[in-house]
């Protein structure tokens, strides 16, 4: 007999599982091929978009003191996915370098791998990087290197939270700029800033960057494995199919890292500070399904005000204390693809978002064009 608390439990962390059903559904459509391999993008943008309408807003909170023993099948969804995306990945390399699938199937399958990497894998390491065990830190370095995109880590922890919506975080994208701006400059930016990060880091320890404690040696071991291994299962072609996979998985994260804090900046107070990070600055959403999905990451304003928090106890804030996106991830990123759309969409919402934290900026200027004065570092 099982324990009723046990089972209750167990029964709320059960829609956050729905990911796991994205692993069955991409060997299903390698095997099937032809346009079925299209149908894991469709899945998580679309079939999603419409769940969350079905499905509607969650807007209760868990209790923000629960124990782990108490988050238990919470914890194991994410300790879990690194081994079985490893596997999935490489697996899908091997089967696919041997199969008689065209080219254009064969993209197609890693396109969707990709979508799932970046959609969940890197969503859960991004879980698994704010927590304090080693395994669970290893982790999610593992997911971050089946991407190539280690620095991801050090970026996010050392960077992003610090000066989110500054002028000094690449991440916080500025008002009226699309994405496709964004995202080069992303890229480049967010690449050198982790790198100069842990430099300096090392530095206030009287460290060279070439010190062993530089994560960096080991986000470029990893990244050389995973390489590596991709060669010596498929060849060449394995490696190719690898690198498509990765593309799209940090195509992915940038489309989030876009949506989550587009036109946001914390106020400036003279002397390089900034006021302290607040719900406001986020953009929150709490649609049920995607939060299912995506688990939790929509409610962002509380992840940023909170960084510690695990995924089930990240809160739900209103707006009178947070930006509210209208629809969820998987519609606003298909949205920030389409510059102009965007732009209708969310730049109301931005001036709005002005208008209601800081009346008294009239003019935004040096904000849009993200020229106000620097942080102390």
């Amino acid at each position: 007999m099982i324990p009723s608390d046990t089972l209750s439990r167990w029964q709320s962390a059960l829609p956050f599982w729905i990911s796991y059903l994205l692993i069955p559904l991409i060997w299903v459509t390698s095997l099937a091929g032809d346009w079925w391999v299209l149908l894991v993008p469709l899945s998580t943008w679309w079939a999603f978009s419409v769940l969350d309408h079905l499905t509607g807003l969650n807007l209760e909170n868990a209790d923000p003191d629960t124990p782990d023993v108490g988050l238990r099948w919470y914890i194991l969804l994410t300790n879990l996915w690194a081994p079985i995306q490893f596997l999935t990945l490489f697996g899908l390399i091997w089967f696919v370098t041997r199969s008689d699938l065209s080219t254009a199937e064969r993209v197609g399958v890693f396109f969707g791998m990709g979508v799932i990497s970046g959609t969940i894998g890197i969503n859960y390491s991004h879980e698994l990087m704010h927590q304090k065990g080693r395994l669970e830190r290893w982790l999610g370095d593992i997911l971050l290197a089946m991407v190539l995109y280690s620095h991801f880590r050090s970026e996010h922890l050392l960077v992003h939270h610090r000066h989110v919506g500054t002028p000094r975080d690449p991440v916080t994208a500025r008002y009226n700029e699309g994405f496709h701006r964004f995202y080069p400059r992303v890229l480049r930016q967010s690449l050198l800033s982790s790198f100069r990060a842990e430099r300096k880091k090392l530095a206030r320890k009287d460290r060279p960057w070439t010190d062993p404690a530089n994560p960096f040696w080991r986000y470029w071991a990893l990244q050389g494995a995973m390489l590596l291994l991709a060669l010596l299962i498929g060849g060449w072609s394995g490696v190719a199919l690898f690198l498509i996979q990765a593309g799209t998985a940090i195509w992915q994260l940038e489309l989030v890292n876009y949506v989550e804090h587009y036109g946001l900046t914390r106020k400036y107070l003279g002397e390089g500070k900034y006021e302290h990070v607040h719900p406001r600055h986020s953009w929150n959403a709490s649609q049920k399904a995607s939060n299912w999905l995506l688990i939790n990451l929509q409610r962002h304003s509380d992840h940023h005000y909170k960084p510690n928090r695990r995924f089930p106890l990240l809160q739900h804030h209103t707006q009178d204390a947070a930006p509210q996106l209208p629809y969820g991830y998987p519609v606003m990123t298909i949205a920030a693809m389409i510059p102009p759309l965007w732009r209708r969409v969310m730049n109301p919402r931005v001036r709005a978002w002005r208008r209601q934290y800081y009346p008294e900026i009239t003019d935004w200027r040096p904000y849009n064009k993200a020229q106000n004065p620097q942080p102390r570092t």
